[in-house]
């Protein structure tokens, strides 16, 4: 049998009073969880960082072996021109071997230089990495803080959550999955998580925009859902409002003033 207006506005009506007292709940733990958040990604950042640099000095080192290697061979094609240079037959053969020695030597002085240079680079990446590490541990000993504080507020609200939790889990079960869907809509885009709120004082519970008698009237009757053309929120009431009668302020009483008439002289 399907639900009547009546039943699934106070099913809606429900799971609102459930998410507040969890959002209730959220609101304890402040920005804690996104503090947390956000140190844990600043330190994975940190050590994605001081790897990457450590991967460019592993490079770096691999290339000045390779400037090493090349250095050993310009000194072998050296000690070959050398024994070269004893035997040959003319100048022109001997000026060309001894150019072919400068040229060796010469590719040694780059290679050396690089090898200088490769390593002050590699010598300020390993400050990097040092600097990164501080920076790293700081962090840690804030997520550290972080977490102790929020693991304590969790400890406390754990399992009043996971009660609330169960209890939507069931509210959401009863209620057809078109409204639950717009319910979940409305209460995204509400700053206070109100979806489902009556009318007060004649106005919209969630953004206070007067709502006319006849649309009130409509409200009581429970006969459709209606929402309010401001915001969008669903009216599941009208709260009636009563008013206390003022103690009446007692008259004062005016004193009989008796008036003295001159006697005559």
């Amino acid at each position: 049998m399907e639900n009547t207006v009546a039943q699934k506005l106070a099913a809606l009506e429900k799971l609102q009073n459930i998410d507040s007292k969890i959002d209730e709940i959220k609101k304890i733990r402040g920005d804690l969880p996104e503090e947390v958040q956000d140190l844990e990604d600043e330190i994975a950042g940190y050590e994605t960082r001081i790897q990457k640099i450590k991967n460019e000095i592993d490079q770096l080192d691999d290339n000045i072996k390779s400037h090493k290697a090349g250095i050993k061979e310009s000194d072998k094609l050296v000690e070959k021109y050398e024994a070269q240079q004893m035997d040959v037959r003319n100048n022109r053969e001997y000026d060309a071997i001894t150019k072919e020695m400068e040229l060796q030597d010469l590719e040694k002085q780059i290679l050396n230089k690089k090898i200088k240079e490769t390593k002050e680079i590699i010598d300020g990446k390993k400050g990097l990495v040092e600097e990164t590490k501080v920076k790293l541990a700081e962090r840690e000993k804030d997520l550290t803080n972080k977490k102790g504080e929020l693991d304590n507020i969790v400890a406390e609200t754990e399992l009043e959550e996971k009660k609330l939790t169960q209890d939507r889990d069931k509210a959401m079960s009863n209620i057809e999955d078109r409204l639950v869907n717009s319910y979940v809509k409305i209460r995204k885009n509400a700053k206070n998580g109100l979806a489902v709120v009556h009318v007060q004082r004649g106005a919209c519970g969630g953004c206070f925009n007067m709502v006319p008698p006849q649309r009130q009237a409509d409200i009581k009757e429970k006969k459709k859902i209606i929402v309010c053309e401001h915001c969008g929120r669903i009216f599941s009431d009208v709260e009636l409002v009563i008013e206390v009668e003022k103690p009446k302020r007692a008259g004062r009483k005016k004193a009989a003033s008796k008036t003295t008439k001159a006697k005559a002289k």
